[in-house]
Parts: structure tokens; C-alpha cells; sequence
């Protein structure tokens, strides 16, 4: 059935319908139209165009309806509508006749997509961040059980400094919190009724919107009809929030390919999140963290391909925006995914503090701390960061480490190294006496991670 025929005598063709039906992806949002149509009936009820008993009788059928959508059971491929709003106006139509026929009244597909497609991605939101909340809390968990773990800091993806394992954890859950932040922030934006504003314009019949907007869980109606029809800033806004998120769980998995690999060894894999070669039978491979990555490309396709389609259409509803559904449905399915892949990789994580530690060491990290041994012995910085860098070269041509050296031999840098400097070259001396706020000594660490444990509570 099609809701716009009346002054067309010939039929679409194949090719064109193809093109230009959208019930094989916008299904999705059935159980959003069906709750706007029952809100719409009793908007247009209350202004005459129904009596109570239409009413009645409609919202009855759209319970039922509203049962098998929330169910899985609606039968789409049987039908040749063009759209979920067809779909839905037919089958009513099927089962009360003309009274059916009332309900789109004042209403047009344009209002009616937008609120759709607003509830569906209010409704995703607050999924989106119960994801992320659960990726959140297996962070905290391998955190909170390998808290004296000391692994190598990276620049340049070059050995750094040391940090603590917990650190590494926290630093991605402040990413995941910013995420959870952009989605609340999201939600409040969105969280206006285009119901009511027709195709353009507005409506002609006296409709509270207000009311309506309120029935359904919107905080108040779009002030503006043209833009409320024409709107999709909250999608284009969903998809940066999820770009943003894939980006981090993306350098997330980096991170953890590189642990997990045999040139790093800090971590193994569990058995669920890897897999095997079909030739190197002594292969295990950490493709679910690969997946990860791979997908942020999916997603960040899906945001240039909303903004390049928006960035040239006029006021108001234009077909263009057909195109926002199966993006943004597709990548708040991939992010849903990956945020539970993500879950059971975090899950599964164990490590090898042993050679975290051997590693840490490994990468003359107690340069820094060489240096600043020799500032607070009165040496300018500058000058001291020269001595320490040649105290490296010289442990490199000896193969040792620095703490390996001798008094004699780090004194023929600076006759004021004495035996003191042995207790700052010591690793967990580095780690430790990073102890300012966001720093990663044990005490900052160790109180960053409480209070996330208190706030996830």
C-alpha cells in the first residue's frame, strides 16, 4: 500500500523501488512508529478527529502489534510495503477497515521518521552505555588484580618510562568515560518531539504537542518545524560518539596486540578470543582484537558518508536523508559488538609480570633518573641530561643495564654519583616517586582505582 498514489497513474518501477523502498532496513524502527502511532491517536483523538472508541480500538491493535514487534514475529519479507510506516498504516487497515485510515490525520512521514528515529536512538544510548559501563568494569578488574604489575611506559612507541599495569587500565577507562559523557550529553540534545510539525509546516488540527511530546518520553517538542523535520544532527552526533569510541578501543587494541605479541610477551590470550592458523599450527592469533580494529574503519565511513550527504541539502525533508538508517544501524551494531568483544579480550587478559619487569628495565627508563639525581646534587638540567645520556651509550657498548655499572665506572661521568644513586636506579623507585595526582606511583594509582571502584558501585 502506498501512502502518497492518488495522483500517480502508473507504478514504480522494479529498479526504482529498489532504490527507493526502505522497509528492508528501517523495520528496525518498528516498535518506535508503532509507539508514536499510539500516541498520535490519542493526540488526534482529543482533537476531534477520532471518537474514543476509535481510539480505543486502534491503540488496542497497535498494542498487539507493538507485542509481536518487540517479540521478533512481525512479518516483513512477506510484505511489499515501502516503508515501517506503510507497513504498520496497512496492517491496520487489514483489521479495522477505515478507521485505520484516520490515524495518519495531520501526520507526515517526514514528522514521523524523526521521531522514529530519535526514540530508536535514545533507546540505543542508554544500551551504548551500559556497554561501555561493562567495558569499564573488566578495566577495573584485571586493575585491581595486578596492581603491582610494572610494565614499559611507550613514545614513539619506543620504551619510555615504567608505569604500573592498573595505570595502562585507567587511562583507556578515562577514555570510555568521556564516551559515557558524550552520550549523556547526546541524549539531552535529541530529547526533543519533531511529532506534530507535518511535512514542513506544521499541522492545521489542534494537536497539544506538549502532551505528545511528554507521552513519549521526549523532555519537550521541537520549537521549529522546518528544522525538526530536517534534523539529524543527533545522528551525525551518535556517529562521532561512536567513531570516537572505536578510535579508542581501536589504539586499545593495538595496545594489546603488541603485548600479547612474541616480541613483547607482557600478556597471553584466552582461547575464546583467539584463533589458530589453517598452516602454522603454532599460531595464535589475537584476530578478535584485529576485528576491533579493523571495524573503526566501518564506523568512521559511516560519519563521512552522514556528513557528506547532509552538507548540501536545503530545507526541509529531502529523500537524501533515507540514507541516515542503515549507517548509523550499522555502526551502533559493529560498536556494540566490539564493546563486548572487548569485554571477554579484557576478561581473558593474563600476564607475565616477570617479564613485564625484564622489559621496564630493559629500556634504560633510569635515565630520567639519573638526570634529576644529578639536578638535586646542584648540576642545571640540561647539563645533567647530557651526562645521563652518555652513562647510556656507555651501558649500551657494555651491554648492562645502568644500575649494572659501577661507582668507578658511572664516576668517570660525574665525580658527584656516589652510592646513593643505586636506591633511585631501582625500578619500582621509578615507578613510585611518581606519586602526583594522575601520575603513576603506586599511591595515585592505587586511590584512582578505589574511587572507580566506588563510583561503579
Amino acid at each position: 500500500m502506498s501512502l502518497w498514489g492518488g495522483r500517480f497513474q502508473d507504478g514504480s518501477s522494479a529498479m526504482f523501488r529498489r532504490v527507493n523502498d526502505s522497509l528492508p532496513f528501517d523495520r528496525a524502527l518498528a516498535s518506535q512508529d508503532i509507539r508514536g502511532s499510539i500516541a498520535w491517536s490519542k493526540a488526534i483523538c482529543k482533537a476531534g478527529v477520532l471518537t474514543q472508541n476509535e481510539q480505543q480500538q486502534l491503540e488496542d491493535a497497535l498494542q498487539a502489534l507493538l507485542v509481536k514487534a518487540d517479540a521478533g514475529t512481525l512479518d516483513f519479507d512477506a510484505s511489499s510495503e515501502e516503508d515501517i510506516h506503510s507497513f504498520v498504516e496497512a496492517t491496520l487497515i487489514e483489521q479495522l477497515g477505515d478507521i485505520a485510515r484516520k490515524l495518519h490525520t495531520g501526520r507526515s512521514r517526514n514528522d514521523q521518521v524523526a521521531t522514529d528515529f530519535k526514540l530508536w536512538t535514545r533507546e540505543h544510548i542508554d544500551l551504548l552505555i551500559a556497554d561501555l559501563e561493562k567495558v569499564k568494569a573488566s578495566l577495573l578488574g584485571t586493575a585491581s588484580a595486578n596492581k603491582t604489575v610494572i610494565l614499559p611506559g611507550y613514545t614513539h612507541l619506543q620504551r619510555a618510562q615504567p608505569v604500573r599495569y592498573p595505570h595502562w587500565c585507567l587511562a583507556y577507562v578515562e577514555m570510555f568515560k568521556r564516551d559515557i559523557s558524550r552520550l549523556r550529553d547526546l541524549r539531552v540534545r535529541l530529547n526533543q518531539s519533531p511529532l506534530g510539525c507535518g511535512a514542513l509546516a506544521g499541522t492545521t488540527y489542534p494537536i497539544d504537542r506538549f502532551e505528545i511530546a511528554s507521552e513519549l518520553g521526549f523532555d519537550s517538542p521541537c520549537l521549529n518545524s522546518l528544522d525538526a523535520v530536517s534534523d539529524r544532527d543527533f545522528v551525525l552526533e551518535l556517529l562521532f560518539a561512536a567513531s570516537t569510541s572505536m578510535m579508542h578501543m581501536s589504539r586499545m587494541a593495538e595496545d594489546l596486540i603488541f603485548f600479547n605479541s612474541g616480541e613483547a610477551g607482557f600478556i597471553t590470550l584466552g582461547d575464546e578470543v583467539t584463533s589458530g592458523s589453517s598452516l602454522m599450527p603454532q599460531k595464535k592469533n589475537p584476530d578478535a582484537l584485529e576485528l576491533m580494529r579493523g571495524k573503526c574503519g566501518r564506523v568512521f565511513g559511516s560519519l563521512q558518508g552522514m556528513l557528506v550527504t547532509m552538507k548540501g541539502l536545503p530545507l526541509a525533508y529531502n529523500k537524501d536523508m533515507q540514507e541516515d538508517k542503515e549507517g548509523l544501524l550499522d555502526a551502533v551494531t559493529q560498536w556494540h559488538i566490539c564493546l563486548c568483544i572487548a569485554c571477554e579480550v579484557i576478561d581473558s587478559i593474563k600476564l607475565d609480570s616477570e617479564r613485564c619487569a625484564k622489559a621496564a628495565r630493559e629500556g634504560y627508563a633510569n635515565a630520567t633518573e639519573l638526570a634529576d639525581y644529578l639536578v638535586a646534587k646542584g648540576i642545571p638540567f640540561r647539563t645533567a641530561h647530557d651526562i645521563s645520556g652518555q652513562v647510556v651509550l656507555a651501558a649500551l657498548e657494555q651491554k648492562k643495564a645502568i644500575e649494572e655499572m659501577s661507582i668507578a665506572e658511572l664516576q668517570q661521568f660525574s665525580n658527584l654519583i656516589e652510592d646513593d644513586v643505586y636506591e633511585i636506579l631501582q625500578l619500582e623507585y621509578l615507578v613510585d616517586k611518581r606519586s602526583i595526582l594522575g601520575g603513576t606511583g603506586i599511591k595515585p594509582v592505587t586511590a584512582a582505582l578505589n574511587a572507580e571502584l566506588a563510583q561503579s558501585k
